[in-house]
């Protein structure tokens, strides 16, 4: 992959998260301007209803970028995202005949307000990274039950609320629900206890189906727009009493937060990754033609209210058992329509090691072994005021990955060179107001 150089020059220090190979989608505004497409290059975004008024950029007869969300763009088709990226490129490259033109409608990152990238239209989480389920089989069933009898031939998954999932930053209030203890007779209802993060990427469906369509693995990986990370609030307390049969409900249904920048698959080809060797053969349907994951390190940060930042988990996005496009197109095998905005979340992206767990439910082997913090403060779930980062990065043949996350701004980085980086989901959980008679 050849280093692209831009005009804009702070898009090619070598510690930006936003060179010109990476070009990720945001939905951004200032005190001035409303909420519209932005595209981020070094430090600054570029206003893309501006450049689309100017006639630089024309995807369609009609505006596309005008508006607070992404989903206009993902519904005319792998295509017209080419087409965009490479126009893109172009305007930004160095020696573009355009600068003149574009350089105004350049924003500074210092001065906007990141919100929602696209309008979720469903949400589905998924439970397909192996280390993640044997460690929470294992905790509630024994080794010797840990993985259900269906887990190593399809990709197990839930639907989820589309209408909580939250752009990363965003407060996140803790739940309240029922809760049976394990020496009690009867359930209770309050706040959670147990309040925990799930690690994971979220990959956004960009083009739709018609019910009965069954697309293939390869068919379903083209119609992926693009990735972000994705951290799956969980209630464990109200969970282990839910779900039973049927799975989890109010116990991940308050909370779902996204980083704001989409990560284009396009700009992550060059980090493809194979998922594992299969302990059993998958069904055909099932087949990959080639690589379908990322090789990505992710890594969870936590940081207690008014401390320092602490890492506390790293692993990566290629130790996971089933891809996203696996999971596209187990999700319409069935013939169920899929839509332009849907939500797959991968499931908790853990490794084989103790601190490669993506959840404190490991990381903590379920409050048995509570993570030791800088501060001498100890941690089994989340705490009021903490803030808990996600971050992730790929890099390749020497290429130095980027320093750590910034604590404050959210946002995905992306490839430079052969390396990709994602900045950190930063989310924190806030005291509820009192409800119920319950008070946190």
């Amino acid at each position: 992959m050849t280093l692209l150089t831009s005009w804009v020059e702070s898009a090619n220090s070598a510690d930006t998260d936003f060179p010109l190979n990476n070009l990720p989608y945001g939905v951004f505004s200032t005190d001035t301007l409303e909420p519209r497409c932005g595209v981020a290059i070094g430090d600054m975004v570029l206003d893309m209803a501006a450049v689309e008024a100017e006639d630089l950029i024309l995807l369609h007869f009609d505006p596309v970028f005008d508006v607070p969300y992404w989903n206009d763009v993902m519904d005319l088709g792998p295509d017209a995202w080419a087409t965009l990226r490479d126009r893109l490129t172009d305007l930004l490259a160095t020696g573009s005949p355009d600068q003149a033109k574009v350089a105004p409608h350049l924003v500074p990152m210092a001065d906007i307000r990141l919100h929602m990238p696209i309008v979720v239209s469903e949400y589905t989480d998924f439970y397909a990274g192996r280390h993640h389920a044997t460690n929470v089989g294992t905790m509630f069933r024994g080794a010797e039950n840990a993985l259900p009898p269906n887990w190593l031939h399809m990709p197990i998954g839930y639907n989820g609320r589309a209408s909580t999932v939250v752009v990363s930053g965003t407060d996140i209030r803790r739940p309240n629900g029922q809760i049976k203890p394990a020496d009690a007779e009867t359930p209770h209802f309050g706040p959670s206890q147990r309040l925990d993060i799930e690690l994971e990427m979220g990959a956004i469906v960009g083009t739709s189906t018609d019910m009965g369509d069954t697309p293939s693995v390869a068919e379903a990986d083209e119609m992926i727009f693009g990735y972000v990370l994705l951290n799956d609030w969980s209630a464990r307390d109200i969970q282990a009493w839910e779900y039973q049969p049927l799975g989890p409900f109010q116990a991940k249904a308050f909370a779902t937060s996204i980083s704001p920048w989409i990560v284009t698959k396009a700009a992550l080809e060059p980090f493809r990754a194979a998922t594992p060797e299969r302990e059993v053969d998958l069904l055909p349907y099932l087949a990959e033609p080639k690589p379908m994951l990322y090789d990505i390190d992710l890594s969870v940060i936590i940081q207690p209210d008014g401390g320092e930042q602490q890492v506390i988990a790293r692993t990566n996005y290629n130790t996971m058992y089933y891809s996203a496009p696996q999971q596209l197109a187990h999700h319409a095998a069935s013939g169920c329509a899929m839509n332009a905005g849907d939500l797959l979340g991968s499931g908790t992206i853990s490794g084989p090691d103790k601190d490669a767990r993506g959840s404190l439910l490991e990381l903590s082997w379920g409050g048995a072994e509570p993570i030791a913090l800088n501060d001498g403060t100890t941690r089994s779930f989340v705490q009021d005021g903490d803030t808990m980062i996600l971050t992730g990065h790929a890099a390749g043949d020497g290429i130095a990955s980027a320093s750590g996350p910034a604590p404050v701004r959210s946002c995905l980085r992306n490839p430079r060179h052969n390396r990709a980086s994602f900045c950190q989901i930063n989310s924190r959980r806030r005291r509820p107001r009192a409800r119920h008679g319950s008070r946190v």
